[in-house]
């Protein structure tokens, strides 16, 4: 360490490494691995990121007690494989969360809380994952109503400032500030509620107006195609098709090329059969579901949704370019 051009001693460390070198991650990620074992024997999904690691596992209604049992010895287990390797969890940081429908929900008797460690974890109705909410419904209404404060704050700073701004500069601001934050994890907004979509394309409008100075009751359709944004519901058919994109070409990790259905199979002597590029469908359903709104569910739809020709090409910054024209066209058409 050096601190004013003095530098510190030498140090022998035993365990760990310091908190910001280049190697920590990565010896980190090396040092926890087993952790993945200690889960996968007591039948529990998972998914790590860094230090943050998450389980999961889904159940009959009538069985969720069992389910909450095995999930607590599997968290006993994690606890006791920690201590051994000189790691702490920390009970009171531990989140629980049991998802299901509304009208499930209605119906069942859900446990309160969940036994971890010394600590009693109540089940909660939303949880923050990697900056994203998730509530126990999957209607995604605290994850719009989060967005929503965030994004406001960010107009009211914007909006302080604007006379003093260009209008590129202030694009660009709100390009950094809020359209990148009405873009993160949207994916997981298809098919959500409309008033949630509506609301969120509002915050977009009052971007748009910040930036091009519009009085509030002005049309502002014609203004989101001068500044050339796709509206909300467009940026989310756009972030589902490159993730498609990205999965289809080997460049999205292997859990998410998993989630992908396999290419359509067309008959010999069909108008289609000379369109490979289109994936499988599930079966059509008259009753939404949550399932409906799953990614392997949405990713052909949007994608089938595409012409041919935009989901043949093979070069990732030709397909965004010919992606975004598309929607841009069927947008403002």
């Amino acid at each position: 360490m050096i601190i004013e051009g003095t530098i510190s001693g030498p140090t022998l460390l035993s365990y760990g490494v310091p908190q910001g070198s280049v190697l920590g991650p990565i010896l980190f990620l090396l040092y926890v691995k087993p952790l993945s074992t200690v889960i996968e024997k007591h039948s529990v999904s998972h998914h790590a990121f860094a230090d943050d690691t998450q389980m999961h596992k889904s159940s009959n209604p009538k069985e969720i007690p069992s389910l909450v049992s095995s999930i607590k010895f599997c968290v006993s287990d994690i606890k006791s494989w920690m201590t051994f390797n000189k790691l702490k969890l920390n009970d009171d940081k531990t989140e629980a969360m049991v998802v299901s429908s509304s009208k499930m929900t209605k119906k069942l008797s859900l446990p309160t809380s969940m036994a971890i460690g010394d600590a009693s974890i109540q089940f909660s109705d939303s949880v923050k994952n990697l900056g994203f909410f998730l509530d126990n419904n999957l209607e995604m209404t605290t994850q719009v109503k989060q967005l929503s404060n965030a994004v406001n704050y960010q107009l009211r700073r914007i909006g302080s400032i604007r006379r003093f701004l260009t209008k590129e500069s202030a694009a660009t601001l709100v390009c950094a500030l809020v359209l990148s934050r009405l873009d993160y994890c949207n994916s997981l907004l298809f098919n959500c509620h409309d008033y949630l979509l509506d609301s969120l394309q509002r915050k977009q409008n009052s971007a748009a107006r910040i930036v091009l100075r519009l009085p509030r009751h002005e049309h502002i359709t014609p203004h989101l195609f001068s500044l050339h944004w796709l509206p909300i519901r467009s940026r989310i058919n756009y972030k589902i098709a490159t993730l498609c994109f990205n999965c289809e070409h080997d460049l999205a990790p292997q859990y998410l090329q998993d989630l992908i259905p396999k290419r359509r199979q067309t008959g010999y002597f069909t108008r289609s059969s000379t369109d490979s590029s289109a994936l499988s469908e599930g079966p059509a359903d008259s009753q939404k579901t949550l399932g409906d709104r799953s990614f392997s569910c949405a990713a052909p739809i949007v994608w089938n949704s595409l012409p041919q020709d935009i989901r043949e090409i093979q070069n990732a910054s030709s397909f965004k370019s010919a992606l975004k024209t598309h929607l841009f066209r069927l947008a403002y058409k």
